[in-house]
C-alpha cells in the first residue's frame, strides 16, 4: 500500500510569507507612530513650559519660583506657600545653591507650585525643596514618567560648558532615537549645539540621588546622537 505524504505548497507558503511581513511591517510602523507621538508630546510639553514662564513674568512682573511666597500669595490671590524669603528670593532669576538638595530645588520647585497657582500650568505641586520624584507632586513628569526640572546650571554640552543658563531639563529615560527626532523637530539635530544640548551625565548642580544627568553613551565620537548602539536612558537641556 502507498503511502501518501502531504506538506505545503509554495503557494501557502508564499502565503504565510506575506501574512508574516505584513504583521512585521504593522508592528514597526505603530512603534514608529508611538514613538512620533511621544516626540510631539515632549515638544509641546516643553514649549508650553517656556510659554507659561514668560506669561507669568508678563503678568506680575515676578520670576515663578523666585517670588517668595508671602508676596506671592497677594500678587496671586491664592496661597502660596514656598519659597520662603531669603538671601536668593526677589533677586529676579531662579538660583540652585549646591550643598543639599533641599536649596537645590527650593526656586525650581517654587516655581511648578506658583504657575499652577496662577493657572499657567496644569496640576498641584507642593512647592517643597525636595528632589524631584516620578510621583509628580514636587515637578511634572515627561512622557517617560521621570520629573521635568527648570534650573540655571552649566550641566549640558559641550562640556565644560562657558557659563550656567536658565534651562529646562527634558528628563531621563528617553530612547535615543527618540531624543533625535526631537532635536531635529525644535533645534539643529545636534546634541551639542543649538538649544537643545544633551545633559552631562554627572551634574554638578541636578546630581544628588537621582543624577538627573542621564547616559553619556547618547552621543558618538562625532558629537552626533548614537542611534546605532540604541541607549535608552538620554536626556537633554532646553535653554531659555
Amino acid at each position: 500500500m502507498k503511502q501518501e505524504q502531504s506538506g505545503f505548497t509554495l503557494v501557502e507558503i508564499a502565503i504565510v510569507l506575506v501574512i508574516i511581513g505584513l504583521l512585521l511591517g504593522g508592528i514597526l510602523k505603530g512603534q514608529e507612530l508611538i514613538n512620533s507621538a511621544r516626540v510631539r508630546n515632549l515638544a509641546d510639553t516643553a514649549s508650553g513650559i517656556q510659554a507659561a514662564y514668560f506669561g507669568f513674568l508678563d503678568r506680575y512682573r515676578r520670576i515663578p519660583g523666585d517670588w517668595e511666597a508671602t508676596a506671592a500669595s497677594t500678587g496671586i490671590g491664592v496661597t502660596i506657600n514656598n519659597p520662603a524669603a531669603d538671601a536668593n528670593t526677589n533677586n529676579g532669576r531662579i538660583d540652585n545653591p549646591t550643598g543639599s538638595a533641599a536649596a537645590t530645588y527650593k526656586e525650581p520647585n517654587a516655581m511648578w507650585e506658583q504657575l499652577a497657582a496662577a493657572g499657567f500650568i496644569q496640576g498641584s505641586y507642593t512647592g517643597t525643596g525636595a528632589e524631584p520624584d516620578n510621583t509628580g507632586t514636587l515637578a511634572p513628569l515627561n512622557a517617560f514618567n521621570t520629573p521635568i526640572i527648570v534650573g540655571r546650571t552649566p550641566d549640558f554640552e559641550p562640556a565644560p560648558a562657558p557659563s550656567a543658563r536658565l534651562n529646562l531639563v527634558i528628563g531621563r529615560n528617553i530612547p535615543v532615537d527618540v531624543m533625535r527626532e526631537l532635536d531635529v523637530k525644535v533645534d539643529d539635530s545636534k546634541p551639542t549645539t543649538g538649544s537643545l544640548r544633551q545633559t552631562l551625565e554627572s551634574p554638578t548642580v541636578f546630581a544628588y540621588t537621582n543624577n538627573w544627568g542621564g547616559s553619556a553613551d547618547c552621543i558618538d565620537a562625532s558629537n552626533e546622537w548614537d542611534v546605532v548602539n540604541d541607549e535608552q536612558d538620554c536626556n537633554a537641556a532646553l535653554l531659555f
